[in-house]
């Protein structure tokens, strides 16, 4: 396990180098596949989760080459995948799992879906719950139980009777006959198994129908054109099964969840300035933009344009005196995997900054809460820990320590930019996690000190 000593900085001033957008990145490579003939990717990503899936891509069957900087796809249609010759290995990533899951619901072949020690004790309830709802096999290997009551319907028995346990490895068989359209209200707000379940749908018989009452991010139905629309509170988005996807070139813009730290580290620190271009805008991602903002950070975009259906700009960010705030409600969802880093932010902020509704924090690739918590203790912040947040108390000094990180790569980039603005140097035990996401995460620190 590696070690990175982070030692404290006085400014950060230059331009950072984003990596491209994990989410958009695994999704190009799945939806090109799904497509019939040759789609190019500009700009997919050397981060490992991207690359499981690429890995995964190719054990089923699909070839890819590389053509200057475009990675090319070569689709097979909805009926082209081979069965693989051995488990597919989707490493740290949940996204590549449960995209996929969706993907091989409805195929006639078996596939077993394994991951690292992380990714293996991540719940998969809610994609298997749908997916059998669609007349999917599938199932987890450990776990508490997915209990099946005589209505069809989907339940956390415990009692193990189902044998469909919760937890990696996936085991998904052919089904016994085609898929099923459903309508399938969210019962929390994901785009992992929105997506699980829309891709599941292009198997399927009829109309498949995801329902989500708070939003999430929405990179499946913008990146494949699907029908979506408002009733009240609820947004419905559908697909009818055997839609062709289209071969298309794709130019990934850069991951506002990796801005996001460089965000925080030029507010925190007086005399920064950082630039960033390419910085992906999806509204339904941008979130901690808003919440920067209001807590007084001095962030302008510039050149806002949109590539392959996503807004994007280019961004400055320069150090500003901040304020704490209480977030809470609808916009959880959006800053979802920012909520760490803005952790950070809040230990400089003036006041409290709380964060309640935040529950699934505790089911990403670590428990984030407790995570934030420790790490934070250990450098002298005050933290009242929630069941489903927590509150912060900003203007009290941090002070270098040892961090453990979960093998999770936001808690490891998150407490490296905290190593910053602390007193002393901060050894981050597992640092070379970031690479998950951000390979060159640390050398970019290094260039603007």
């Amino acid at each position: 396990m590696s070690e990175k000593h982070v030692k404290p900085a006085t400014s950060l001033v230059g331009l950072v180098d984003l990596p491209p957008d994990k989410s958009i990145a695994h999704r190009t490579a799945l939806f090109s596949a799904m497509a019939e003939g040759k789609s190019r990717i500009v700009g997919f990503p050397t981060s490992a989760d991207p690359q499981s899936t690429l890995s995964c891509l190719q054990a089923l069957g699909i070839h890819t080459s590389q053509d200057g900087d475009a990675l090319v796809v070569h689709g097979k249609g909805l009926d082209g995948f081979k069965e693989p010759r051995g488990v597919l290995d989707c490493g740290n990533s949940g996204t590549t799992m449960r995209l996929l899951s969706g993907m091989l619901a409805g195929q006639s072949f078996a596939s077993t879906l394994t991951g690292d020690a992380s990714l293996s004790v991540r719940p998969m309830a809610r994609i298997i719950r749908p997916l059998i709802e669609m007349g999917a096999s599938i199932s987890g290997s450990q776990g508490e139980s997915v209990g099946i009551n005589h209505a069809g319907e989907n339940q956390d028995d415990g009692s193990g009777g189902s044998g469909h346990f919760n937890r990696p490895p996936l085991i998904i068989r052919p089904p016994e006959r085609t898929l099923s359209g459903i309508s399938y209200r969210l019962p929390v707000a994901s785009a992992q198994v929105k997506s699980c379940v829309l891709l599941a749908g292009f198997w399927a018989e009829g109309d498949t129908s995801v329902i989500e009452t708070e939003p999430s991010r929405d990179h499946t139905e913008r990146m494949l054109g699907l029908a979506s629309f408002q009733a009240g509170n609820e947004r419905i988005i559908s697909v009818t099964g055997r839609t062709k996807v289209t071969p298309r070139m794709w130019s990934i813009p850069g991951d506002f969840s990796a801005a996001a730290f460089f965000m925080v580290a030029a507010s925190l620190l007086e005399g920064s300035l950082i630039r960033m271009s390419r910085v992906g805008l999806n509204p339904t991602r941008t979130g901690l933009l808003d919440v920067l903002r209001a807590m007084g950070a001095n962030i302008q975009l510039e050149n806002e344009r949109e590539v392959s259906g996503e807004p994007i700009a280019d961004m400055i960010v320069k150090h500003a005196g901040l304020s704490g705030v209480r977030i809470e409600g609808d916009i959880i969802p959006n800053i979802i995997d920012e909520i760490p880093i803005l952790c950070i932010a809040a230990t400089a902020a003036d006041g409290v900054t709380e964060i309640r509704g935040a529950g699934e924090l505790r089911h990403k690739e670590s428990d984030r809460i407790k995570a934030m918590v420790t790490g934070l203790r250990a450098m002298g912040a005050n933290v009242e820990e929630y069941d489903d947040g927590l509150a912060i108390e900003g203007g009290v000094p941090l002070k270098g320590a040892y961090i453990e990180t979960m093998h999770d790569h936001r808690i490891a980039m998150s407490f490296a930019i905290a190593a910053l603005a602390a007193e002393g140097p901060t050894r981050i035990a597992g640092a070379d996690i970031a690479a998950v996401s951000f390979p060159g995460f640390f050398n970019a620190i290094d260039a603007l000190r």
